[in-house]
This record gives C-alpha cells, sequence and structure tokens, in this order.
C-alpha cells in the first residue's frame, strides 16, 4: 500500500507528539491501531470474497463442461444401444433363416445330399435370454447337454416337495 520509512514514522511521532500533546499520545496510538487493525481485516475480507468468487466462477465453468461431456457421453451410448439392438435384430432374423432352413432340410430324406445331420437326432433350436434389458431373442441350435454337470429339466416344484420329510414343516 502506502510506503512509510522510518524517518516519515519518526516525523509524524514529533508533529503529533506536539498537536496532541504527551497525556493523549497514548490514547491517539490506541486508537489509530484499532483503526489500522479494522481496515486491514476489512481489505482482506474483500479480498477472499473476491477470490471466493472467482473460485466459483471457475467451478460453474468446469461443472457445465462436465455436463457437456456427460451429454456427449449419454448420447454415445444411446447411438451405441441402438446399434447393438440393430445387430441383435439382424443376427436373430439371421438365426430364423437357419432355422427355416433346418426344418426343410430335416422334411428331406436322411439320404439326400443336403442333410449331413444324423435323422434321429432332430435340431433343438432354443431362446436365449439377453441380459441387461434389452429387448431381444436370440436362437440357437445347438442339442441341449446330457451330463451329469447338466442335469435334465425337472418339472415344477408341488407344494408336498416344499415340506420338510422329518418334521412335517414347510
Amino acid at each position: 500500500m502506502f510506503d512509510i520509512g522510518f524517518w516519515e514514522v519518526i516525523i509524524i511521532t514529533l508533529v503529533a507528539l506536539l498537536v496532541v500533546g504527551p497525556e493523549r499520545l497514548p490514547g491517539l496510538a490506541r486508537e489509530i491501531g484499532r483503526f489500522v487493525g479494522k481496515t486491514r481485516r476489512f481489505v482482506n475480507s474483500v479480498r477472499s470474497d473476491i477470490e471466493q468468487e472467482l473460485q466459483t466462477e471457475e467451478l460453474r465453468k468446469m461443472l457445465k463442461g462436465q455436463e457437456k461431456e456427460i451429454q456427449e457421453l449419454k448420447g454415445m451410448m444411446r447411438d451405441t444401444e441402438e446399434t447393438l439392438r440393430e445387430d441383435i435384430k439382424e443376427t436373430e432374423e439371421a438365426l430364423r433363416g437357419v432355422e427355416n432352413s433346418l426344418e426343410f432340410t430335416e422334411t428331406e430324406s436322411p439320404g439326400q445330399s443336403g442333410s449331413s445331420r444324423d435323422a434321429s437326432a432332430p435340431a433343438r433350436i432354443e431362446r436365449v435370454p439377453v441380459a441387461h434389458g434389452l429387448n431381444g431373442d436370440l436362437l440357437t441350435d445347438t442339442p441341449a447337454p446330457q451330463s451329469a454337470e447338466n442335469p435334465p429339466e425337472t418339472p415344477d416344484r408341488t407344494p408336498e416337495a416344499d415340506t420338510d420329510s422329518r418334521t412335517g414343516k414347510e
């Protein structure tokens, strides 16, 4: 702020001593000290408020930038989801075409050249569920495995099967 040197302070003190007098000089020095302290606190609070507003403005700019990025990512996700749905539909249509051709070849006699499968084992076509809420059904012609790890499907449970055989309680 102001550049006051040692000699300037001495001259101001001597003038104040002559004008105010030695009895009131200590009280005047206290009042000047309080005034300077209040002024410094006020200037510091104004400076911190301005800095805080600048930081707030920077944060707002960052938030707006991040919102734009989020919107771009949402658009990319929508595009990807649409592409995946289209791919699923195309795959399902292709599998249905294979299903139709399999049905056609199964109706042919086993000795014809178009049939490479065993006539006694018809192709088993199943629907495969699609995860995460995508609405699509994929078809597969893989035969159901019959092994110890994958036992055949069991019928729905009956209420009698839900009771404990030892206690008779559910």
